[in-house]
């Protein structure tokens, strides 16, 4: 189980609202987050309700400030738990074209740059068999980055993505 506290004001005051389960809408609980403490377990947060808008990994920790997870301001209005999966069960083919179409490539770790491993940085659509992934817009983990669960995704959007730009990808492990 999973456990994150979403609180109004910075360095984790004002009024709180606790989650343990993915929330689609969290408007109702709070008008605007400036700090969060993950307690346990692993949570993708959104700007917008039904998991929309700019993306956030959260690994256990405290983010006293909106700043500490890479957000552009206070808005958080969903999250999602990220169900951890056993050790070695990592899985993901991904291509070059839209609906599965080109180059095929296969993944069952992490990748830092795909640039440098499979000569080609853009992924139009994704097949995830085994684990929980982030797609990340550069290289070495950085940037905005997109979570992907077991489910076929046909085209970049399907993921969030404003573009078919991945330049690294990493698996989502129990910390």
């Amino acid at each position: 189980m999973g456990k994150i506290i979403f609180y109004e004001d910075r360095n984790f005051g004002g009024r709180h609202h606790e989650c343990s389960s993915d929330c689609a809408d969290l408007s109702s609980y709070f008008s605007r987050c400036n700090s969060i403490r993950v307690e346990s377990g692993c949570f993708m947060i959104y700007e917008r309700p039904n998991y929309s808008g700019h993306q956030y990994f959260l690994s256990r920790g405290e983010y006293p400030d909106y700043q500490r997870w890479m957000g552009a301001g206070d808005s958080i209005s969903s999250c999602r738990m990220i169900p951890m999966h056993a050790q070695g069960s990592y899985r993901m083919r991904f291509y070059e074209r839209m609906e599965f179409g080109g180059q095929m490539k296969e993944l069952m770790e992490d990748c830092p740059s795909t640039m440098d491993r499979f000569h080609f940085s853009e992924i139009h659509s994704c097949n995830v068999t085994d684990g929980h992934w982030l797609f990340y817009d550069q290289p070495n983990y950085r940037g905005r980055h997109y979570y992907l669960r077991t489910g076929e995704y046909r085209r970049f959007s399907d993921w969030g993505g404003a573009s078919a730009r991945v330049g690294s990808i990493r698996r989502i492990v129990a910390n």
